[in-house]
């Protein structure tokens, strides 16, 4: 089979023969392309990014029962609701899945990212595919049994770690796949994780429209129908990754000048072990929680902050604060909807853009570049606001959106500058318990700080500005993290002996064919299918979004 390796020893020197999912088994040979890591890592995270469009189960989820008692569900609590088969949901207590898996899929990639390194792409990338797809089919039996902690165990938990190794499992492949364009390999697969929602979110829309008649909403059904759809996809994805072999490098390309001690990338290499207390990863923690925090509260909040900011005005009434007619309401919601599908789109897109920009400008001048025009952006909103300027409000909210992406996109290239690549998977999985701080912490501190205004009398359109100029503080400290960042110190880094030990734990020691003449094959039609499979539904999300976006226009 071609990109099977014909890279490794014979069994016989080697030992017993390694199993169908052992990362020496994914060496590529002399016949593979790297352009077919993109796709399989796109596969992924395609799947994976459903999270962010997890939202359309809230309100059906808390429809499920047609008859409850109202006395006893009233006062309900979260604890109670999750073994209670009488009463409704509420909104409120479902959401913390997506909170749930957020920080499952930090505390997975931090767990396990070190494990990852030595098994490799394909035992991590089918794993995780177990983990989501049945997840999702857990999530939807207990939806169809009306029991809430059976959702939280298999969307939540399960589900949650199948983000994370799914998350990670690209990343180290990738930047060993392309040193010459590191940005732009992590910016292709972490755009699919931004795209994910573009896709599953209308599939889910038309799964429990579908089954509505035969399930309460559709939504259990569609659970598991899109856990069973996500894990074929998925599995496809990990089965096609194949590993560089130790010290290639693309074909015309010249590897940058031996360290000097002062460049922001090294060409050696810093253990995950040692990796973590340095105060560059700390630094990079921040940046990321920071970016993330503040982009994560507008993605939360940006439908009701568009209505609540220009009421009647996105129904061509002169007054914010105008009743309007049911006709006008639902204009109004069609535009909040539309910058929804806005944010899903500059959320992918951007993405790719930053990252590969990176790789012109720098990681660090990129999150520079994140940092200043994030806080004149921030700024800028409450102007626009009280100035009733609705399209520049878009046009500023999709630009922060587009750096929320690029901040995912740019950190692993980020870390592989500073740490190297030989253990970039664990140390990128580390840093991304930043994440799953600010997924807790950003949507929390906007709601709070939005219903204080409101407590305070504050008019509606108004209770966001203190909010975002809180934001744009955040982004201040991020600027000044990212500042300090200076390259490690050269005691930090791994000795021959310590590189060799752990290639040999990640089986690059059995590589025996020339880095020189490995995986130089042709792109062929193998290539144009696995970019079609990944690239027709991606175009076909993209479609829709900007459907959607045409409302506010």
């Amino acid at each position: 089979m071609a990109g099977v390796p014909e890279a490794v020893v014979s069994s016989a020197a080697a030992g017993a023969k390694p199993g169908f999912f052992a990362r020496e088994r994914t060496i590529a040979g002399p016949r593979f392309n790297r352009w077919l890591v993109p796709p399989a890592a796109l596969a992924i995270h395609l799947c994976i990014g459903m999270a962010y469009g997890f939202s359309v189960f809230w309100l059906p989820m808390s429809k499920l029962l047609t008859t409850t008692d109202v006395a006893t569900c009233a006062n309900l609590g979260f604890f109670a609701a999750l073994t209670s088969t009488g009463c409704n949901w509420t909104v409120p207590q479902v959401t913390h899945i997506f909170e749930t898996f957020i920080a499952m899929l930090g505390i997975s990639a931090a767990l396990w990212g070190g494990w990852l390194e030595h098994a490799g792409p394909r035992k991590a990338g089918f794993i995780a595919a177990l983990c989501w797809g049945g997840g999702l089919i857990v999530g939807g039996i207990g939806v169809s049994t009306h029991q809430l902690w059976l959702v939280f165990l298999g969307c939540g938990v399960l589900g949650g770690v199948g983000q994370g190794l799914g998350y990670i499992t690209p990343v180290s492949s990738l930047i060993k796949w392309f040193p010459d364009r590191r940005g732009m390999a992590t910016g292709f697969a972490i755009m699919g994780y931004g795209g994910g929602a573009m896709i599953g979110a209308p599939l889910a829309v038309a799964l429990m429209k579908h089954f509505s008649d035969t399930s309460a909403q559709g939504v259990a059904s569609t659970l598991m129908v899109m856990g069973a759809i996500y894990f074929i996809v998925m599995a496809c994805g990990a089965l096609g990754f194949r590993v560089s072999p130790n010290g290639w490098y693309p074909k015309g390309w010249t590897p940058p000048a031996k360290d000097d001690g002062k460049s922001m990338i090294t060409r050696r290499h810093v253990h995950l072990s040692r990796a973590w207390k340095t105060p560059q990863f700390w630094l990079l923690w921040g940046v990321l929680f920071l970016n993330v925090t503040a982009g994560i509260s507008v993605i939360s909040m940006a439908s009701p902050m568009l209505q609540d900011v220009f009421g009647g005005k996105l129904a061509g009434l002169a007054d914010v604060a105008a009743t309007l007619t049911a006709a006008q309401k639902a204009a109004v919601v069609a535009s909040a909807a539309g910058l929804v599908g806005l944010i899903s789109l500059f959320n992918s897109l951007g993405r790719l853009f930053w990252a590969s920009l990176s790789d012109k400008l720098g990681r660090k001048g990129t999150y520079y570049m994140f940092f200043v025009l994030g806080i004149v952006s921030y700024c800028l909103l409450p102007t626009w606001g009280h100035l009733a300027l609705a399209g520049l409000f878009v046009a500023t909210v999709c630009l922060i959106l587009s750096m929320y992406g690029g901040g995912f996109a740019t950190i692993p290239a980020y870390l592989a500058d500073l740490f190297g690549t030989q253990m970039v998977g664990a140390i990128h999985g580390r840093l991304l318990t930043a994440w799953s701080a600010a997924g807790v912490i950003g949507p929390f501190l906007i709601a709070a700080i939005r219903q204080t205004q409101i407590d305070a009398g504050v008019a509606k359109n108004l209770v966001y500005d203190h909010t975002l100029y809180i934001m744009a503080g955040l982004l201040l400290l991020g600027l000044i993290c990212n500042s300090l960042v200076r390259p490690v110190k050269d005691s930090v880094f791994m000795s021959d002996a310590e590189l060799a030990h752990e290639r040999s734990l990640q089986h690059e020691d059995l590589i025996t064919s020339s880095a020189e003449t490995s995986a130089r094959g042709s792109f062929g039609v193998i290539g144009m299918l696995a970019w079609l499979a990944v690239g027709v539904p991606f175009l076909i999300g993209l479609y829709i979004a900007l459907a959607k976006a045409a409302a506010l226009f």
